[in-house]
């Protein structure tokens, strides 16, 4: 789905209440969510920075790519998500960075990183650079936003826990009821291919779910700060990036997930491969899927003084606080305790295929929706 309603009953089946997916594959109706990333000009006004497909997915419309990796090792059963599952990965409210270890899978689940080549009808296109490395593990990742200009654009990364409780749909911080498999990080393929084990307390291994989203930063060349600022800034009101933060609301159409995760096992994750399994669409299908702006609110393609809905950039280190009394016409709508409504502006799901070509242990089991 391009985007989320106001409110969303956990209750619903969002695969038969979906009447088409911005997804390659038909099957999936799930929502996908990430905050967006806006350009803060020396004047102060904001701008949405635009979209670009990620390597290898067609001619999609923005959006970024999903990605469901089975289990390693192989003896891991990958179990389909449940019908109302959803989870949260990611804190809106940090503003500095935690400490890190090099064996905490978690110091890993959030990234970003800089692409700095330009000219993309080089022969080593898209493999120059730092692009080689999986996630988290290369020279141009970071986990606040680069320091400098990205050329070619920058790109989020976010990996979802693998390890389910079992029992819980979902639980009031969207977090408790999933965690990532025990370590060590692998030192070469990152968390990707995490070969750790699902704990006691959280033992069903469901598929690693990862996000990338490609920010296209060339149009602000020529206007980037020379004083050294970094001026790009998460919809949340973060600059920092420390608070990137995404959503997933499982959405795939009955048993489909899990005939994907049991039959296609092509590493490069490739989706016209499964094709024998789940319903591929072109980019025209894709791109042709869109829901109706529900709240009268610039939100792009202009500047605007302040980020949509209440908030105000909060720089930190210390966590960010709520705006209490807002008014703003994006965040009027009541919340409960059984509905999630989204204050951010949404990103569009994209055509899903690989971005690197590291080569993959040779028992892993990939697939890409």
């Amino acid at each position: 789905m391009t985007r989320f309603n106001l409110t969303m009953n956990p209750n619903d089946d969002y695969s038969e209440l979906a009447s088409c997916t911005s997804c390659r594959v038909k099957e999936d109706k799930s929502n996908y969510w990430t905050a967006v990333v806006y350009f803060k000009h020396d004047n102060g006004t904001y701008i949405r920075v635009p979209q670009k497909p990620n390597f290898e997915v067609g001619k999609t419309s923005g959006g970024f790519t999903v990605y469901y990796i089975s289990g390693y090792p192989p003896f891991q059963h990958t179990y389909a998500f449940a019908r109302g599952f959803r989870m949260m990965v990611g804190s809106p409210t940090l503003r500095a960075e935690k400490e890190r270890s090099l064996d905490d899978v978690s110091s890993y689940a959030s990234t970003f990183r800089c692409w700095d080549f330009e000219d993309q009808n080089d022969p080593q296109y898209p493999y120059i650079g730092t692009n080689l490395h999986p996630p988290g593990m290369s020279p141009n990742d970071t986990v606040g936003f680069p320091t400098r200009y990205c050329p070619n654009g920058v790109r989020s990364t976010i990996i979802f826990p693998s390890c389910w409780d079992g029992a819980s749909l979902d639980t009031k911080d969207h977090k408790s009821h999933m965690v990532y498999p025990e370590g060590p990080v692998d030192p070469i393929f990152g968390i990707i291919w995490n070969n750790g084990s699902c704990p006691a307390t959280h033992p069903v291994k469901v598929p690693t779910v990862q996000y990338q989203v490609v920010w296209d930063t060339s149009p602000f060349k020529d206007m980037w700060p020379s004083d050294g600022r970094q001026p790009l800034v998460l919809s949340n009101g973060d600059p920092t990036g420390f608070g990137q933060h995404a959503d997933y609301v499982f959405g795939w159409e009955g048993s489909s997930l899990q005939t994907a995760m049991d039959n296609c096992k092509d590493q490069k994750g490739d989706p016209q491969l499964c094709s024998d399994y789940l319903t591929i669409l072109t980019d025209d299908e894709m791109n042709q899927c869109k829901k109706q702006v529900e709240i009268d609110e610039v939100v792009e393609g202009e500047y605007i003084s302040a980020l949509p809905g209440c908030n105000p950039e909060q720089a930190g280190p210390e966590l960010a606080t709520a705006v209490t009394g807002c008014t703003a016409v994006s965040t009027t709508i009541s919340r409960g305790a059984e509905t999630t409504t989204s204050r951010y502006t949404q990103t569009r799901v994209g055509a899903v295929q690989p971005t690197s070509t590291y080569p993959a242990p040779t028992s892993t089991v990939t697939y890409v929706a």
